[in-house]
Formats: C-alpha cells, sequence, structure tokens
C-alpha cells in the first residue's frame, strides 16, 4: 500500500496542482493531507476545494483552526471572508489525528505533534518531549502507544530515530522553508498480514511560482510581501501589522 503524505498546503494553487499531478503519474490512490489546508496563501477556496475532491484523509493544522475561528489575526480574518459557512464547519470538525496499523506497526499522523495543534515539535525538541509524542493522549483521541509519527507543521522535511522509533516530517507543499520546492512524502507498506518493514521516500517538485506570485499580488491578502519572500527564498518572515511590535 502507498500513501502520499501532503500537509502545509497553505492555499497555494499552484503548488497543490504540481504535486496532484505528480501523485497522478505515480498511480498513488491514497491521498492524506495533515493540515494547514488554508492561510498565508492567495487561493484558500480553491485549494480547500482540491482537497475535498481528492483527499482521502484530512486531520486539523494549526492554520485551519486559527481560520475556522479559533483566532482573528489579520491573516486569519481574510481567509474566513472568502470561506463558507460550510467549508468554515470543515475546517472546525477535522479530526486531530489518525491512527492506522501498517506492517505491524501503529502509525501516527498528526500536523504537529501529539500533544496540540498549536504546540511545535522541532528537531532540536528534548529527547524527553520527542519519546512524549509517541505515547496515547486520549483527550486528543489518540489512544494507542504509537510505533511511528508522521507530522508536518515545521515546513521542513525530515527523518529522525526516536530511541528506535521513526519521527518523519513530511514537509510543506506550499510554503517549504527548507528549500523553494513543494514537497511530500511518499510511504510505502508491503500488502499481506505477513508484510513487515516500510519505505520513505520524500518527494520535491518545481510549480509555476510565478503565477502562484501574481495570484498573491492581485489578492488583496495581507502580508503578500511576506509570503512571496518566502516562496522565492525559503526563509520564513516574521509577519507584523505595519507599525506594530
Amino acid at each position: 500500500m502507498k500513501l502520499a503524505v501532503l500537509a502545509d498546503l497553505h492555499a497555494n494553487l499552484e503548488a497543490t496542482l504540481s504535486v496532484h499531478a505528480d501523485v497522478q503519474r505515480r498511480g498513488i490512490s491514497e491521498v492524506w493531507v495533515l493540515g494547514d489546508l488554508v492561510g498565508k496563501g492567495p487561493r484558500p477556496r480553491e485549494v480547500l476545494d482540491w482537497v475535498q475532491q481528492h483527499a482521502t484523509r484530512v486531520v486539523q493544522g494549526n492554520w485551519d483552526a486559527r481560520v475556522a475561528g479559533a483566532s482573528h489575526r489579520p491573516q486569519d480574518l481574510w481567509p474566513r471572508s472568502l470561506l463558507s459557512g460550510a467549508a468554515l464547519r470543515y475546517l472546525a470538525d477535522l479530526p486531530y489525528g489518525i491512527e492506522e496499523t501498517f506492517a505491524r506497526q501503529v502509525w501516527r499522523f498528526v500536523h504537529a505533534g501529539s500533544r496540540g495543534v498549536f504546540h511545535r515539535l522541532y528537531p532540536h525538541s528534548s529527547l524527553q518531549e520527542q519519546v512524549a509524542a509517541f505515547e496515547p493522549n486520549p483527550a486528543l483521541g489518540l489512544h494507542q502507544q504509537a510505533d511511528a509519527l508522521v507530522y508536518a507543521d515545521i515546513h521542513e522535511a525530515l527523518m529522525l530515530d526516536v530511541e528506535g522509533l521513526p519521527l518523519i516530517n513530511c514537509g510543506s507543499v506550499g510554503n517549504p522553508l527548507d528549500s523553494t520546492l513543494a514537497c511530500y512524502l511518499i510511504l510505502d507498506f508491503p500488502d499481506g498480514p505477513e508484510g513487515v518493514g516500510y519505505s520513505a521516500q520524500f518527494v520535491r517538485l518545481p510549480y509555476n511560482r510565478a503565477a502562484e506570485v501574481t495570484a498573491a499580488e492581485a489578492s488583496g491578502m495581507p502580508f503578500t510581501r511576506e509570503y512571496i519572500t518566502e516562496l522565492l527564498t525559503g526563509a520564513y518572515q516574521r509577519r507584523r501589522v505595519r507599525g506594530v511590535e
């Protein structure tokens, strides 16, 4: 069984369509999206439509929660104004995580770790914090002790060994901050009850950045300059309301 694991699309339609074409070319039918469908980018409605049409499983990201109503920053209010009530309810009702057994191991898929959608898990987080990410958290619907953890949020593809357990970040489709190329993860599990092990492959793709920049410039969204700079450089830009620290 093959999974295409996507995350952090961030309303970047051009990057999303590039990844979609690659997934189709490879014949992968299972597309799992680990949150942050919207926010930052200029086309939240179009990207959300794509997710609802093509994704097999979806979990909630911190930006999804914010745009759905968890906070009221300018960058939350703008995409919120473009989405229907049904779309906002969809974002608000997305599950926190997914737990499935593949190749005799419990795999957990979340956006930002296992403590909360706004809690960030970094590659330099303490070993204690990384180990805790595999533990159950029934309050968030995470009921099993995980043997493997796949997450997103930090926009940086990585694969770590945490006391013998794989900790994998799938990278970002629409707002990568370790490259300027869209990134997603392919997980391949053997078929049948006797299958063990897995393979993991990161895929990086070019996309029509010029068209995405043009869409951002024409959108009227807040923090356009910061967004475009991130697309062109792969470097995070702080977002502050002009004249306010």
